[in-house]
């Protein structure tokens, strides 16, 4: 077994990952604003046609707004990163109603041969959107196994809010309108943000430091991943698992404990805290329906099995985005 610091092969495996992007577009929305984003192979074939696919990204610069995927809306606030790891359609707007607007008609048509730049609403408080895309190379990203949220909301707190700002910043410097080199991304900026968000996301994951981009790969293991990660509402059985992954249940129960560190229906539990972890945080879903979600028959069984993790109540938890402090 490797015997270095768990928390530090997280970061080695992440600092493996090759992540080629740019920054494309900046906006400025005033209240009211909402939109509908372009198809995403559309987009891909504008911004990087030669990709199998590219994940969207949006930087909050400046004020509010939420992103919707499914019906599901989430927010995010000045500083927060918003990722849509497999592309999927999705509205974005602000804090007041307003007329949902194709997000193509806001800009000139492609191909673009300088960024574009959005100014978009009926002249009420201001929110600037950074928007980027990557081109992922990583297992992360796979929409079989589906190991992100449709929708990651990351806050950076302290030192990392402070580099994600500067980062930002220093984007915007060398891509600006009048900038000579203008819509050349700085080399790995998108790399290092994104890498840097991931990895905040990531050290909340099940058994994040011991296995889980191995994990990913493997396998016995992908397989059952994959249909956890999909239906974290459905009662898996080791059983159910282990055909899915064409393997004896004592194998695949190995494998799990092998490179994960717990056994299949433990992950199970860890994976569905998780999801209601980043639901509570993001999301406008009350509590009953996120215990539903990640299959909780009631919400008080949701509340006992999320009390017995974070050692307080989901709705204080979500008042407080994020533990009680140690006492």
């Amino acid at each position: 077994m490797d015997d270095r610091d768990p928390a530090a092969g997280l970061d080695d495996a992440l600092a493996q990952l090759r992540l080629q992007g740019a920054i494309f577009l900046h906006a400025q929305y005033t209240e009211g604003w909402a939109y509908r984003s372009a198809p995403n192979a559309d987009l891909g074939r504008v911004l990087a046609p030669h990709a199998r696919r590219i994940v969207p990204f949006h930087v909050v610069a400046a004020g509010r707004c939420w992103i919707e995927v499914d019906g599901d809306r989430h927010w995010a606030d000045e500083g927060d990163v918003i990722v849509l790891p497999y592309g999927d359609p999705h509205v974005m707007g602000g804090t007041e109603d307003a007329e949902v607007v194709e997000a193509l008609a806001l800009v000139p048509p492609p191909p673009w041969t300088s960024m574009p730049f959005i100014e978009h609403g009926r002249g009420g408080a201001l929110t600037h959107v950074v928007c980027g895309y990557l081109v992922p190379d990583s297992v992360l990203f796979d929409p079989e196994l589906r190991a992100l949220p449709k929708v990651l909301v990351v806050s950076p707190r302290g030192p990392a809010a402070h580099w994600v700002r500067a980062s930002l910043d220093y984007a915007l410097s060398q891509t600006a309108l009048d900038a000579p080199d203008h819509g050349a991304t700085p080399p790995h900026l998108v790399q290092q943000l994104l890498t840097e968000v991931l990895k905040l996301h990531l050290a909340e994951a099940p058994a994040s430091t011991v296995g889980f981009l191995r994990a990913l790969r493997d396998p016995v293991l992908a397989p059952a991943l994959a249909r956890i990660h999909r239906d974290p509402g459905h009662k898996w059985t080791v059983a159910e698992l282990a055909a899915l992954a064409c393997s004896s249940e004592t194998v695949l129960d190995e494998h799990f404990r092998a490179v994960l560190g717990v056994p299949p229906i433990r992950y199970l539990t860890a994976w569905r805290m998780h999801v209601a972890q980043d639901l509570l945080a993001t999301s406008d879903l009350g509590v009953a329906a996120i215990a539903r979600r990640v299959g909780y028959e009631s919400e008080e069984a949701f509340s006992r099995a999320f009390k017995r993790k974070h050692e307080v109540a989901p709705s204080h938890w979500r008042r407080g985005a994020g533990p009680a402090p140690a006492v």
